[in-house]
């Protein structure tokens, strides 16, 4: 999602809003992100949801409602984000979650497109 060549800018803080199923992370370079929990589980990086190979990412649907249980540090490049549907094998590593808070709007509509495209929806 993040083929800069620059570094990679590191979180500050990390607040998790289970009430408001979001995450949001502020970073040193002065970005703050929120991310709604539904968007990081449909791009969840793990192989479940993006495929073993180029063009094979899933189209996950039914998860308008999730939430997120937790967060686990994943040494000091990632976190492992429990979902309340059980999902919890993604690693979103720093760069991972920079690039899709950056690239939010454009990554959620070509999710609603696919969703649209083969007849899915959003709702379980």
């Amino acid at each position: 999602m993040n083929e800069r060549s620059e570094p990679v800018p590191r979180p500050t803080e990390v607040r998790l809003k289970k009430e408001e199923k979001a995450l949001e992370i502020d970073f040193d370079d002065g970005s703050s992100f929120r991310y709604p929990a539904e968007l990081l589980r449909v791009e969840s990086p793990s192989a479940e949801v993006q495929g073993h190979g180029p063009d094979r990412k899933v189209t996950v649907a039914g998860r308008r409602h999730v939430g997120i249980l937790g967060l686990e540090s994943i040494g000091h490049y990632a976190l492992r984000i429990r979902f309340d549907d059980l999902h919890d094998t993604g690693i979103y590593s720093w760069d991972y979650l920079y690039g899709l808070g950056r690239d939010r709007d454009g990554v959620w509509q070509r999710y609603l497109d696919a969703l649209e495209s083969q007849g899915l929806s959003r709702d379980p």
